[in-house]
This record gives C-alpha cells, structure tokens and sequence, in this order.
C-alpha cells in the first residue's frame, strides 16, 4: 500500500512488476478467497497428473481396484444410516489422500474395521429343542442338576420368546468344575457361535473400550475385536475370569463392563477406537469367577450369580470313566486295546492322588498312565495287520527271486490308515491293565491317605475346622501350645485382621469361662498367669482370613488348657460371639464336600446352617453325621470323645 501526498495509506498496493491495485478490504477478502480456490485447483491438476503418469506406469490400478472393493464391502456391510454416513465421509478423505501421505493406512484400516464388523448380520437360531438341549447337557456336563435346570428355563424363555433381554449369567466355582464348557453347551444348544474373551489380569480400560485413534498402535476393544472375529452380531459372548481385573493409572476394567453387562445401555456401546454405537443387546453374557468377593458390587448387580461347587468322589469316578479316560486315551493315540483302567484304581488315584473341587489334577494323573503305556506299547514289537488294507505282493517276479534266495527290499505301506487310526495299525498280545503296583510306579508314593488327621489330633491343643477358598473347601488344622512367658498370644500362619480377632475372641471366651469348664480351681485364676499363649495355622505360605475359624479356635484353646484331645473324626466351622453364640458361615456345601474328601465323619455346624444342607447331595450326607450348635457349650459336647464332662457345672 502506497503513501499519498498527506502520508496516508491509500488502499493501494504494488506488485512485482511494478503495477498498482487499488481496492478496498472487502475486495482484497474476495481474492485472498479466489487465491486459496487457485491453489486448491493447482493441487487437485497436480494429483491428476500424478494420477495419469500412475495409469502410464501401471502403478496405480492395484489402490484404484482395493478403495472400490472396500467401498462395495462397506455398502454391503448393513451399516445403520448415521454410521454410513460417517464412513462414507472418511472414505472420500481417503481418496483424497496419497498412499505415502500420513494416517493413510490408519484411515484404511479403520474402514476394514467398520465393513468387518457385523452390524445386522446374526447366526441362525436353530429351533430349540429342550429335550435335546437337556440331553446334551447330561452328556457334556455330568451332575450339577441345580445349574442345568437354571441353563434349560434359561432356553425356555428364549424359545417363547426370542427377542427377551435374558439376565447375564455369572457362573462362581473352583476351577477346573466346568464353567466354560457349561458356556460353550449354551451356545450349540442355541445354534450361536462361541466367543471367549479372557479378563485375567487386564488392568488397561482399553482393552474393553479400545484405544482413541489418535494414539499410535490404537485398536479396538476386546470385545469388538470378538464380534470382528466371529461375524455375527449375536454370539454368546463368555467374559472368563471376571473376577481377576485390575486397577491402576490406566482406568478400571471392571467400570468399562458395567456399560457391557447393562442391558438399558449395551444398545449403544461405544468403542472408543470406532467413535461410533455399536449395539451390543443381542450379544448373550456369560461371565465366569473363582470368587465373588473381588468383583465390585455394582457389576455384580448386573449378573445372576449362580455357584458350582466341587465334585464329589462318586461324581469323580463317574467323570473319570465316563469322559476324561477316553478323551486321554484319544489325545494319546491309545485305546482300550491297549491300556485298561479299572474303576477300582481310578478310585484309589481319586482318594491317595487328588483332593481337588475339579477334575484337572485327576486328568493329569490319568494322562501320565497313559503316556507311560504309550512307551510300553512303542517298546514291544509292532506287527503291521494285513487286513488293513495293505496290498498282497504274490507276484511272479518276486517269486522267482525268493526262489533264488536273492535279497528282495520290501516297503510295506498300509493303505487308507490316517492319523487317527495310527494305534490301530498296532497289536500287542494283551492290553495293559494298571494296578497298584504300576500306579505307584507311574504316580509315586501316595500323596494323601487317611491317618493324617488321626496323627495331627493325636495330642492336646489341635482341632481340625473347615475353610472356604477360590478352589474350594479345605480342611485346616489349628494348633495351640503354651509356653513359659508375660500372658501374651502369639499369632502365625500369615492371617488376617479377621482372624486374628476371632483367635483374641476365643481367649477371651475361654478364660471368662474357666472356671464354669473346670480349667481354673478357683473363681478369679488367670489363666495366662506365667505364661504365654501360641496360636498356630499350619501351611503358612497360604494367607488365610475369615470368621469362621471361631469355634475351631476355642476348641484348640479349651483342649490345650484342659490336656484332653479332640475327636480326629471331627471338623468344624463357625462365627462365635463374646457371649458364645454360634453364628452361621458361609460355604457350607464347599466345606462339607471337603470334610469328605478328607475322610471325616462327624462335621460339626451353626443350627442356623441347617437350611444349607439341601444343596449337599444325599450320597455326601449319607456318609457323614452332622451336628448342630447354637452355643459354644454345644460345639464342646460334640468335640470331645465321651462329650464334654463339664456341660453340667457350665452357667448357660
């Protein structure tokens, strides 16, 4: 702009060559506007150019031919309107764009992702069939009737109505009971495809909502990765090991799923790698846990919770003859030619080689027998049958050169024998039978056998109670011993706040009573008087917390105290009080199947745990006898051999 003879600008402005244009702002606005147009239009001849030396070269026919597959896949994808028009919107920007150019590949790989995804494509439901579906339950899954029953109501209401919003399924139990088969039985009862999705351990909020496309390595969320991978929109989802996700910097896995699990907002979950709803209510949720009590409560409001408890011995046995041997044998190129498994020895590795809630233990046993046969049959002379389809070779060359007693090389090669069938192009002159011999060669000394507790409870001072734990019910030891010392209790076997209490409760019970349970002469002895009080759990290594371990506690302390034993045929469980009350536990059915297990006889419960034993199955209870109390008095009368001489002097 160029000065006047008064100084002022005059709107004015000189070019290069020397030329003057005058206008005012709007007018130099309209060709700033007009110039950028111009460049857009140099732009857009130059990539044409680019374009038609491409097509000279050959080169760009491949990019060309990919974009318009990808724009024919997107179309037919089935995208809800909104969402096609926001893929639509990225795909011209990516034509825009040049291979070489930055968030090239990211942009087409998002587009894969979106015309991947299934948004209306769903299996077809077979008709449902309750019968069938009942049967292939008992065939897969052998016991567990409470559960099977929850499972077929389950497919009754989907059969009269197949559009209802079920409730997600949470199956809790020790491992190894069947929780993700139970799953996989849901989804070939319906006809649906399986998609398992592992959350142990997942501690990153993205790995259930996905990355921002903005991070670099960003991908979707676990679960649209699952859809992505089985291409139906309504799978039967299995979420395993619900109760093993983390916390940390990174966001909590457990809040992401309650978006999931909720059915008034999994319509319109949003993946924050695709920026866009995605309907996730016709997804069936099965969730899995080992234990309910890491889960938070507002995600485990949004599941039925249904509880497997462990096996017992007869349903092992039944397990092991019916399922796991043939699957061993099978995975082990055997057969019942070859190795044979009595019942009765099946028994003895149930009861001398595993004391599990599962079965996985007991399949290992079962597997190191077979791979131990396996050896024994690859030692022995393998004779090749003719009747399996190997070609006789009676010709006349042959002939004449055996007549001459010249060397004739033979391959000899069977025909139509696959690899399944490899074991049966074998023959040895008998089938392997375990015995206990063998079985103790094979597994090694037994691991367990039924003296222990008789040992352990051979002096004062030990009770044997019942616990509860992410693999089930456990028998646990409680020892107590007194020594030269201040009065102090002392406590090991790294417990928690919770027991520790119940073990000060139990002192403190026991010595407010001594006198009453004959432990003191007079009224107003000390007890700890001289001495100091150690409280012992055994197996150290293994946290343990709870307070149910009250009145196991007190027995050990009134036996100590007292020099009288406690019966080795007797466990125990239960809360006490201050005033001696006995207070109802949980996990009784775990606990019980684990006293039987362990060969006890006599289980002694709270009287309010009485409801509890209609889970227990009758074959369990049969064999033990069960003992209620209601106060601490009562758990004492059934502790000691003879009862509890001092019931009569107690003040109740």
């Amino acid at each position: 702009m160029a000065p006047d003879s008064t100084g002022k600008l005059d709107g004015t402005r000189t070019t290069a060559n020397g030329a003057r244009f005058a206008g005012t702002w709007s007018t130099r606005t309209c060709c700033l506007v007009g110039l950028g147009r111009h460049v857009e239009h140099r732009m857009e001849e130059r990539f044409s150019r680019m374009r038609a030396i491409k097509e000279e070269l050959g080169d760009n026919d491949d990019d060309e031919d990919d974009l318009a597959a990808l724009e024919r896949k997107m179309q037919s994808a089935g995208m809800p309107q909104n969402i096609w028009k926001h893929a639509h919107r990225e795909l011209r920007r990516l034509k825009k764009m040049q291979p070489q150019q930055p968030g090239y590949n990211s942009s087409r790989v998002y587009l894969e992702l979106l015309a991947d995804l299934p948004w209306q494509k769903a299996s077809e439901e077979i008709e449902l069939d309750l019968r069938a579906a009942q049967k292939r339950l008992d065939t897969d899954h052998y016991g567990l009737v409470k559960v099977k029953q929850r499972i077929i109501e389950y497919l009754a209401v989907r059969k009269l109505k197949p559009d209802a919003r079920g409730p997600v399924l949470c199956f809790v139990g020790p491992p190894g009971v069947g929780k993700t088969s139970l799953a996989s039985s849901i989804a070939s009862a319906l006809g649906r495809k399986f998609v398992r999705i592992s959350l142990g351990g997942v501690k990153d909020e993205a790995d259930i909502r996905g990355h921002r496309r903005t991070y670099v390595g960003s991908m979707p969320g676990r679960l649209i990765e699952g859809l992505k991978r089985v291409a139906v929109c309504n799978p039967v989802m299995l979420l395993d090991e619900v109760d093993k996700t983390g916390s940390d910097i990174r966001g909590d896995p457990a809040s992401a799923l309650l978006e999931v699990l909720d059915p008034e907002q999994n319509q319109s979950f949003n993946d924050h790698y695709l920026n866009v709803p995605f309907d996730l209510s016709k997804v069936i949720f099965v969730a899995t846990a080992n234990r309910l009590q890491p889960i938070p409560p507002p995600l485990r409001d949004r599941m039925e919770v249904i509880e497997l408890p462990g096996y017992t011995p007869e349903e092992k046995l039944h397990i092991a003859m019916k399922h796991l041997i043939p699957r061993v044998l099978d995975q082990h190129g055997l057969s019942s030619e070859f190795l044979q498994i009595p019942e009765a020895i099946v028994k003895l590795v149930i009861q001398r080689y595993t004391r599990e809630a599962g079965v996985r233990n007991l399949e290992r046993n079962l597997a190191a027998l077979a791979r131990a046969a396996a050896v024994r049959v690859l030692e022995q002379e393998q004779v090749v049958p003719l009747n399996k389809g190997v070609q006789g070779l009676a010709t006349p060359l042959v002939e004449n050169r055996l007549a001459d007693g010249s060397e004739v090389e033979m391959e000899v090669i069977p025909m139509g024998v696959n690899s399944q069938d490899i074991s049966n192009t074998y023959r040895i002159a008998s089938p392997l039978v375990v015995d206990e011999t063998m079985l103790e060669k094979v597994l090694g000394p037994p691991r367990f056998d039924g003296r222990e507790a008789a040992e352990r409870v051979a002096t004062p001072g030990v009770s044997v109670g019942l616990v509860w734990t992410a693999f089930g019910g456990e028998v646990q030891f409680v020892e107590a011993t007194a020594m030269v010392g201040k009065g102090e209790l002392h406590l090991t076997g790294q417990l928690g706040d919770v027991i520790k209490e119940s073990a000060q409760i139990a002192l403190t019970w026991v010595r407010a009573r001594a006198t009453d349970l004959r432990l003191a002469a007079t009224e107003g002895f000390n007890l700890l008087e001289g001495r100091d009080v150690h409280i012992h759990f055994p197996a150290g290594a293994v946290p343990k917390d709870g307070p149910s371990a009250g009145v196991t506690l007190v027995t050990a302390l009134v036996s100590l105290f007292s020099q009288q034993r406690v019966r080795a045929d007797t466990a125990m469980t239960g809360e006490m009080t201050l005033r001696g009350l006995v207070l109802p536990v949980g996990g009784v059915k775990d606990k019980i199947l684990a006293a039987h297990r362990y060969g006890i006889k006599r289980v002694i419960l709270p009287d309010r745990n009485l409801k509890d034993l209609v889970e227990v199955p009758s074959s369990v209870l049969a064999n033990l006898e069960i003992l209620l109390a209601k106060r601490m008095e009562d758990v004492l009368e059934h502790a000691f051999d003879g009862g509890c001489p001092w019931r009569q002097h107690s003040k109740l």
